[in-house]
């Protein structure tokens, strides 16, 4: 009977042994180790005082043509200065003169219907509603979204202006 207590403190040791045996040694260093470390890491941390730039060098965040006008804003100023000297008077159509001007120019083959979708034909282009047709106007470009598509008809928008026209085939 007194064998029992025994093999069970053998058996045991024998379980825990190699836990403490094969342990692995600590990552960390030794204190004197890491206090050149930390010194160092502390030293790295401080802030750096900077040499004060030349009074002649160049930002790049701020180059010194960075207030001057825009050389197209200047001739569109010439030329507006000179239309007004001239006595002509020229005013900017505003979003609702640039829908209609290009409203006019633009002028679909027809329609079709596909799974009870309208789509706009412009020869082999097809739109349908959702889609942005792009417009070169007086050498500006101008994004005209297809809002609806009816059947005899189908409407544009321009940012916030919108614009019916008729689809006349053949024309």
């Amino acid at each position: 009977m007194k064998i029992r207590p025994l093999l069970s403190v053998v058996l045991m040791a024998a379980l825990f042994t190699p836990v403490f045996v094969l342990a692995q040694p600590s990552d960390l260093a030794v204190p004197a180790k890491r206090e050149t470390t930390v010194a160092l890491a502390k030293t790295l941390l401080q802030p750096r005082v900077y040499a004060v730039s030349p009074a002649d060098a160049i930002s790049p965040f701020a180059p010194p043509t960075f207030d001057q006008p825009d050389p197209e804003e200047l001739k569109s100023q010439r030329a507006a200065a000179a239309a007004a000297a001239a006595g002509i008077v020229h005013r900017t159509p505003g979003d609702r003169g640039v829908l209609e001007q290009l409203a006019e120019k633009i002028v679909p083959s027809g329609i079709a219907r596909l799974g009870g979708n309208a789509i706009l034909l412009f020869g082999q282009k097809k739109l349908k509603v959702g889609d942005r047709l792009t417009i070169t106007f007086e050498g500006n470009d101008y994004d005209l979204d297809i809002t609806s598509i009816g059947n005899t008809n189908f409407t544009l928008r321009y940012n916030s202006e919108e614009i019916t026209r008729s689809i006349k085939p053949g024309k």
